[in-house]
């Protein structure tokens, strides 16, 4: 068994993470550069070491998960999320049940809640947000944001909802925080959110196998209410998503079908 391999089982064992449901090639060089840069050409010490420090483990785990995000990423995306996918969700069922799958630090429940708050008030707004990182979520908890994410969050709305905390960060405010509920969720072994309106998962699924991504794509349909919507990332259309029960209806945007 090479290195690699042996590496992947015991993190299975310690994690639950299954490293095979991922791009062999993109994953192991990352985890190579991880080992190499703590000072590990071997796979094996290196996995001793992240058993026994926990400060290199949690390394281990951020690295892995790719916690990159900023709020209102891709904003023209996001302006047809304010202008046309929340007023027909809304119109057909009042109250919508929202999932931010593989949420990162936040800056995405967070933006789907003040993008919402136009619609509804936030007293009706109630968001889960779901990562396998816990380090992420805590983060997100907390909420406090250097001001390079904001870049995109307009004016109006950062004066509404944020607060100076140093020159270079910011505090998202407690009306925001209190509409999202933060849970660990591995999506490639936990059971997933049931009867969802809005599925929002961008820029993750393009780490993981073919294979992979066709379960958890099913899974995700399984997760939506007829007429539901999934929303992907730029770089994540789907191929053939009638297999899954779902059709276009924007560029990174699915409806389950009737």
């Amino acid at each position: 068994m090479s290195q690699y391999e042996s590496f992947k089982e015991k993190i299975l064992k310690k994690t639950g993470i299954n490293l095979s449901l991922y791009k062999e090639k993109q994953m192991k060089r990352r985890i190579e550069s991880l080992a190499s840069r703590n000072g590990y050409s071997d796979l094996n010490l290196y996995f001793n070491a992240i058993d026994k420090d926990i400060e290199l483990f949690k390394e281990f785990i951020n690295y892995m998960t790719i916690n990159v995000s900023e709020f209102y990423r891709n904003p023209e995306q996001w302006k047809i999320v304010e202008s046309e996918i929340f007023p027909a969700l809304i119109k057909k069922k009042g109250n919508i049940k929202i999932w931010s799958a593989a949420c990162s630090t936040g800056e995405e429940p967070y933006t789907i809640t003040m993008i919402l708050s136009q619609h509804l008030p936030l007293s009706k707004i109630s968001i889960v947000a779901t990562d396998i990182d816990k380090e992420a979520m805590a983060k997100a908890q907390t909420g406090i944001y250097s001001e390079n994410s904001l870049k995109n969050v307009p004016s109006a709305i950062v004066s509404k909802y944020f607060s100076k905390v140093t020159d270079k960060t910011y505090s998202i405010s407690d009306e925001i925080k209190k509409c999202v509920s933060f849970k660990q969720h591995n999506l490639l072994k936990d059971k997933f959110v049931e009867g969802c309106d809005l599925i929002v998962c961008r820029n993750v699924l393009i780490y993981f196998t073919e294979e992979a991504k066709a379960e958890i794509y099913s899974n995700f349909s399984k997760s939506l209410n007829t007429e539901g919507i999934l929303f992907v990332g730029s770089t994540e259309q789907i191929i053939s998503p009638q297999k899954y029960n779902l059709k276009p209806i924007k560029t990174f945007f699915y409806t389950k079908s009737i």
